[in-house]
C-alpha cells in the first residue's frame, strides 16, 4: 500500500453507508426480483440469472454506460432485437467478417479509454453523493471518557413502536481517525463503532436544589 500510495481506511460493521456502490447494486437487483418473483418468494434464486442479465445490460448513470459495455467494449445485441429487426441492432450488426473484425479491433483499442471515462464519471458521482451525505451529518467531537448513547441499527423483526433505539450509556475508551470510536461497558468487552451512531449522554442523578434562607420582614401596618 505504501508503494502504490493506497490509503487503508477501516469501516465498522452495521454501517452500510461505507459501501455505497455495493448497496446501490443490491438495491437494483432487489427491485428487479420483487417484480419478477411470484407469490412463492422462495423462487428468487431461479430468477437471479435473468435479473443479473437485465442489470448488466441496463444503462447506469454513475458510469455513463452499461456494465456489459464496460467489460466487453460494445453494446449487447439481444436475440429479440434481431428477431424484430430493431433499427439500431441491424445498423451495428455487420455480417461481413473482415469489416466486423476490423471494427472489433477498434473497439478493443478504445476499451481502456472507455473504462477511464467510466471511472471519472463514477468518481464525480461519488463526490456528489458524499457531499449530499455529509451535509446532513452534524459534526460531533468526542473525547476519551465521555459518556455516549449508541444507536442500535441492527435488523429487528419485531420492533416496538415505543421502544427507544438508543442503548447505553457507554464510555469512550479511544478515538481513532476517520470517525471510528472504541466504547467500553461495565459488563462486556470493548468494541468499535462509527461515530455517526453516537450522541452525547447527559443523564445522571439530578443535583439537589439548594434553597437559600429567606429573611422575613415585618408587614407594614
Amino acid at each position: 500500500m505504501l508503494k502504490y500510495g493506497v490509503t487503508h481506511r477501516l469501516s465498522t460493521t452495521y454501517h452500510p453507508q461505507t459501501s455505497g456502490q455495493v448497496e446501490v447494486s443490491n438495491r437494483g437487483l432487489k427491485r428487479i426480483l420483487e417484480r419478477t418473483v411470484g407469490e412463492n418468494r422462495a423462487s428468487w434464486s431461479d430468477k437471479l440469472d435473468d435479473a443479473l442479465w437485465a442489470f448488466r445490460t441496463a444503462f447506469k448513470t454513475p458510469i455513463g454506460c452499461t456494465p456489459y459495455k464496460l467489460v466487453y467494449g460494445k453494446a449487447c445485441h439481444l436475440p429479440i432485437e434481431l428477431e424484430h429487426k430493431a433499427y439500431w441492432a441491424l445498423k451495428h450488426c455487420n455480417y461481413d467478417l473482415k469489416t466486423a473484425g476490423d471494427h472489433r479491433k477498434v473497439q478493443l483499442n478504445e476499451l481502456n479509454e472507455l473504462r477511464d471515462q467510466a471511472y471519472e464519471n463514477s468518481l464525480i458521482y461519488k463526490e456528489k453523493t458524499k457531499r449530499l451525505h455529509d451535509s446532513k451529518i452534524k459534526n460531533s467531537v468526542f473525547n476519551i471518557g465521555d459518556r455516549v448513547l449508541l444507536f442500535n441499527s441492527r435488523l429487528k423483526i419485531f420492533s416496538g413502536k415505543l421502544k427507544t433505539c438508543w442503548t447505553g450509556p457507554f464510555t469512550i475508551a479511544q478515538v481513532f481517525p476517520y470517525g471510528i470510536v472504541e466504547l467500553s461497558s461495565t459488563n462486556g468487552p470493548n468494541f468499535k463503532v462509527n461515530g455517526h451512531r453516537l450522541k452525547q449522554y447527559f443523564g445522571g442523578d439530578i443535583p439537589p436544589m439548594v434553597v437559600p434562607d429567606l429573611q422575613t420582614f415585618p408587614m407594614d401596618q
